[in-house]
C-alpha cells in the first residue's frame, strides 16, 4: 500500500489533487481511498488531504500518520511548517516541493530520513498557464512523474472527469509542463 500526504491551503486545490490521483488509480484497476482534513472552511487556512493505493481492497479506515510521499503545493509552508510537513515521512520516501530552494531545516531532515526529494516550479507553470497561483495539477504531474502511481494517460483522463472546454485544456497544459520539467534535487 501507498499512503500520500498532500499540504497546502484552502483555494489551492489540494483535496481536488487528491482526487484527481484516486480517479486516475482507479482507471488502472488499482484500489483507493481520497479523504480530506481541514479546519475552519476558509480560503487560506491549511488544507491536508491524503491518498491510499493498493493492488488489493483497502480495509482501512483511519487517518494517514505515516505516508511514504508528502507532496507540498503551497511554497509558502516550507518555510512555516516544516516540522509539520515532514511529521512521520518513512525513511526512504518522497517529497515533491512546489519550490526551486530547498531550505537547510528540510534538507537536514531530508539526509537524516534518506528521502527522495524532487522539486517543480508549480508556481511559474501556474502562473504562465492560468494567469493564477493554480498549483494543484501541476504539482499533480510532478508526482505521477517521480512515483509512477498512476500515468500520464489515466491522470489526463481524470482530468475530463472534473473539468471541461478552456479550463480542462488549460490544466492538461500544466500536467504536462511539470511533468516534463520536475528535478531530482541533490542535497
Amino acid at each position: 500500500m501507498i499512503e500520500v500526504r498532500w499540504h497546502g491551503r484552502g483555494g489551492q486545490g489540494v483535496v481536488t489533487s487528491s482526487e484527481l490521483l484516486a480517479r486516475a488509480v482507479l482507471r488502472e484497476g488499482k484500489h483507493v481511498q481520497h479523504f480530506p482534513e481541514f479546519g475552519p472552511e476558509r480560503r487560506g487556512a491549511p488544507v491536508r488531504a491524503f491518498t491510499r493505493i493498493d493492488d488489493k481492497p483497502i480495509d482501512i479506515h483511519y487517518g494517514i500518520y505515516e505516508p511514504d510521499i508528502v507532496v507540498v503545493i503551497d511554497p509558502v509552508l516550507l518555510s512555516t511548517n516544516v516540522e509539520g510537513i515532514l511529521s512521520g515521512l518513512k525513511n526512504g520516501g518522497y517529497l515533491v516541493l512546489n519550490t526551486t530552494k530547498v531550505s537547510e531545516d528540510i534538507a537536514k531532515v531530508v539526509r537524516e530520513k534518506n528521502l527522495k526529494v524532487y522539486i517543480v516550479d508549480a508556481h511559474k507553470i501556474a502562473l504562465e498557464v492560468f494567469n493564477r497561483p493554480l498549483y494543484n495539477t501541476p504539482m499533480l504531474g510532478a508526482l505521477v512523474k517521480v512515483t509512477g502511481l498512476a500515468s500520464l494517460t489515466s491522470v489526463l483522463e481524470a482530468l475530463g472527469e472534473r473539468f471541461k472546454g478552456e479550463i480542462l485544456e488549460k490544466n492538461k497544459i500544466a500536467v504536462k509542463r511539470a511533468y516534463e520539467e520536475v528535478v531530482k534535487y541533490e542535497i
